[in-house]
């Protein structure tokens, strides 16, 4: 589980640990890390904080062999870390660009290979790509991140493609807007954000909860969703359909 030091990352790893999934808990900020492992052992789970930037293969083969030293293979894998950035389209600079995509996308490219051997070992395995609505609707002053996650979007059809003969499926989950997250936070402080607007663009008239994530990844994680892969599974409040 990458990103998994707070809001969608951690409500994830709460849930799947609660169907009795050991938990690597995975983040660039260590002390978030280890307090969702803590919570979840403290609770009867089994749970492991690792440290690693998802952007370098080494940290994180550093990070999947502590793993798998500590609770076995690796046969569920969710891609969830990911950075976020407000900017108009024409201010926007080639640094930022490449450290969104180094980041969205080449992270969860890497951490992917590094897991699947495990997935291939064992003839089963379940990949959930956690993108954006914003993928799918667009996203102003948000361009390299909608691309970034755009393309989250269509790795995770290949991968379906790729490692569906080898028992393995792969899906993705765009999120509207969900709050108590790092994103969230960052939207608040724009002087374009209302959060009346935003509970009012979609028929569902309530805020997003990381909870409401975790339950959608949950299954498809689950022996239930053996039929699902290649999969775009919604969870905007209807926001986009």
């Amino acid at each position: 589980m990458t990103g998994a030091a707070a809001g969608i990352g951690a409500a994830i790893s709460h849930r799947l640990a609660r169907d009795g999934i050991a938990i690597g808990v995975l983040d660039v900020l260590i002390e978030g890390a280890a307090e969702t492992a803590n919570r979840i052992i403290s609770s009867g789970g089994r749970a492991v904080a690792l440290q690693a930037s998802i952007a370098d293969r080494a940290q994180v083969k550093a990070a999947v062999h502590e793993l798998r030293r500590k609770l076995g293979p690796i046969t569920i894998l969710v891609n969830n870390a990911g950075i976020a950035e407000f900017a108009p389209f024409k201010e926007l600079t080639d640094v930022q660009w490449d450290r969104m995509m180094e980041v969205n996308l080449k992270g969860t490219f890497i951490v992917t290979q590094e897991v699947l051997p495990d997935m291939e070992a064992a003839r089963w395995g379940r990949i959930v790509n956690i993108s954006s609505s914003s993928a799918q609707s667009g996203s102003a002053r948000m361009a390299h991140y909608s691309a970034s996650k755009g393309a989250i979007i269509a790795l995770t059809k290949t991968l379906a493609l790729e490692l569906g003969p080898l028992g393995i499926t792969c899906n993705n989950i765009p999120p509207r807007f969900v709050m108590n997250t790092v994103m969230s936070e960052q939207a608040a402080l724009s002087a374009s954000f209302s959060r009346q607007a935003m509970l009012e663009a979609g028929p569902i008239r309530r805020q997003g909860e990381p909870e409401d994530i975790a339950g959608a990844c949950a299954w498809l994680a689950s022996d239930e969703a053996g039929y699902v892969t290649g999969q775009t599974i919604g969870v905007n409040g209807g926001r986009y359909m």
